[in-house]
């Protein structure tokens, strides 16, 4: 079986389990808002799926991103899902002989988008609590030179938490516009961040946002995201899109209704993950050798630090699968740093987040000094 099919087998199963927690795919596990609900089940009486979609997104819904953004002047590119909107963009400007400069820490699949592309992708780590867990302007200067196309940052970053200030913003866009890069501002997160500052408010020339529905609106399944950069920007990536018959109507109508009522509704999904977050903290600050290395966590998920040598991420994870319980190893996010800890969602119902703190010593003590007996993705 190839390894595609073997990952595919994995996932059919997990969505299989009608028992299953989902909490390591960031992904939002409560329940929708009614008028999200509504505007779904009204799309799909009317039979509106029987049609395509506009290429670039339905024009209210364009308008309403930019809005929610705060970038006037700017335009959105609506996709299927954020990660299309990142393919998209590595699309257009990873080449041979470029690179691709990102954190590591990061996330995996542009990095993967860029290498098929020709580009080099480098890494500079951040998972040390001398540099407070960030990418600092130093680093990104000394990195960045006239090979690089794409300056990749993920901000809240993914899985770390943490955020950048507005004034080190500033200073990475300057980079990019002066070695003439394009920041890409991976703002997925953005929506469990205080004070956060969207790239394309700063120079929307040089930089384009990335957005997805799956996080903070729960529409992972239905795969809705988008890009906001300017308008010659959003041209040029349109010019390269593959999804020239729109995304999901239904999709697009759920997004619509989410962002016209999302302070409510965010002001709700903030208060059970912050509620979810304490409950692990807690839990974390009663057991020996786990740490949490990034608090507070500005995305919906928390990594744990694991300090005992014998005990291992996949090991744990593993256990934790045959509890019905996904969470996710370091190593899905990166090889160097992978082995020191897991990650753990936080939008999800506050019944998820007990159990598994009730059952963490129980794992911790099955999974120390044993191997992961299957792979994991």
């Amino acid at each position: 079986m190839s390894d595609a099919n073997t990952r595919n087998r994995y996932f059919d199963d997990l969505c299989a389990n009608p028992e299953l927690q989902w909490m390591g795919q960031n992904t939002n596990h409560l329940p929708a808002h009614p008028a999200v609900e509504a505007a779904m089940i009204e799309s799909i009486q009317r039979g509106e799926y029987n049609a395509y979609a506009p290429p670039l997104g339905f024009e209210a819904l364009r308008e309403r991103i930019v809005a929610d953004i705060g970038a006037p002047g700017t335009e959105a590119l609506v996709t299927e899902g954020g990660v299309a909107a990142l393919a998209l963009i590595c699309a257009a400007r990873c080449t041979p002989g470029s690179t691709f400069v990102t954190t590591d820490p990061t996330w995996k699949w542009p990095c993967q988008f860029a290498e098929r592309h020709g580009a080099e992708v480098v890494k500079l780590p951040i998972f040390d609590a001398r540099s407070d867990w960030r990418l600092s302007v130093a680093a990104l200067e000394a990195a960045v030179d006239e090979r690089t196309r794409v300056i990749y940052l993920v901000d809240p970053n993914n899985p770390l938490g943490v955020r950048y200030e507005r004034h080190v913003l500033e200073c990475f866009v300057a980079i990019a516009r002066d070695r003439g890069a394009l920041l890409i501002h991976d703002c997925t997160y953005r929506d469990f961040a205080d004070g956060h500052t969207p790239a394309v408010t700063l120079d929307a020339e040089h930089s384009v946002v990335t957005l997805s529905f799956s996080k903070w609106l729960g529409l992972a399944g239905l795969r809705i995201g988008a890009l906001v950069a300017s308008p010659a920007l959003v041209a040029e990536f349109a010019a390269g899109a593959t999804s020239v018959l729109g995304a999901s109507v239904v999709a697009q109508r759920a997004a619509l209704a989410g962002l016209e009522v999302k302070r409510e509704w965010m002001a709700r999904v903030r208060e059970v993950d912050a509620a979810n977050k304490e409950m692990i903290r807690a839990c974390i600050e009663s057991l020996p050798g786990l740490s949490l290395p990034v608090w507070p966590s500005h995305g919906n998920f928390v990594v744990i630090n694991l300090e005992d040598p014998e005990l291992t991420p996949q090991a744990l994870v593993a256990r934790y699968l045959e509890q019905n319980i996904m969470i996710r190893q370091g190593t899905y996010h990166t090889e160097r740093f992978g082995e020191r800890f897991i990650k753990v969602s936080t939008s999800v119902p506050s019944a998820w987040v007990a159990r598994f703190c009730a059952l963490l010593p129980a794992m911790l003590e099955r999974a120390r000094g044993t191997p992961p007996t299957a792979p994991l993705y």
